[in-house]
């Protein structure tokens, strides 16, 4: 209740005081989830919603913003060839290729994490595929006329891509969803939940 006081009001009392006191404040609240349906679920309170819910801003997940990846991809890696002073100028375009058509299932967090992965161990002044995530650089044979991924023809969704990208990885790991986490750069519970999505507990060994 004093958090939807203060919400509404833009009133706080410090702990230990009785003094009112009134703030000039925005608040900023994000959320993956689906809250109208957690409301309708019983797990989210639906004055805490209407509070919060001045003005919504929907951002898709990066897959739905293929055009924002290489302006993403440039400014992380202008921020991590600063951090640990290496002379690296771009990328190729194999490099830019598998960037664009990953299904980057960890967003934008997963994207920076690749890039500041490639910028240490670059030894050029170019990025390139090869130092991308696995999946990456399979999908991006596809530019260069290769036949890693056959099935990506126009029309393919880019959930079925994630897909692809996930199985195929774990088809060359042996099934096993922590080593196959490792090489995608998405975590380990991730993978177990597309999983489960796709093919049911009853398919999923915990252990792998």
């Amino acid at each position: 209740m004093k958090l939807l006081r203060f919400l509404q009001e833009r009133e706080l009392e410090r702990v230990g005081g009785n003094e009112t006191i009134r703030v000039d404040v925005r608040v900023v609240a994000a959320s993956n989830r689906d809250l109208k349906q957690m409301i309708a679920d019983g797990k989210f309170r639906e004055d805490l919603y209407y509070r919060l819910n001045v003005v919504q801003i929907e951002l898709p997940p990066l897959r739905a913003r293929k055009s924002d990846i290489p302006t993403l991809a440039h400014h992380f890696l202008r921020k991590y060839r600063e951090e640990n002073k290496r002379g690296i100028e771009s990328f190729t375009d194999a490099a830019l290729r598998a960037l664009v058509a990953y299904p980057w299932p960890g967003n934008v967090r997963e994207l920076e994490n690749a890039i500041e992965r490639a910028v240490v161990l670059c030894e050029s002044d170019r990025i390139d595929a090869e130092l991308l995530p696995s999946a990456s650089r399979e999908l991006a044979r596809v530019g260069d006329g290769g036949n890693a991924f056959d099935l990506l023809v126009p029309g393919i969704t880019m959930a079925e891509v994630e897909r692809m990208v996930i199985e195929k990885t774990l088809d060359a790991v042996g099934g096993s969803t922590a080593r196959a986490a490792e090489m995608l750069g998405i975590s380990r519970r991730t993978i177990q939940y597309r999983l489960k999505e796709w093919r049911g507990a009853a398919d999923i060994d915990p252990d792998e």
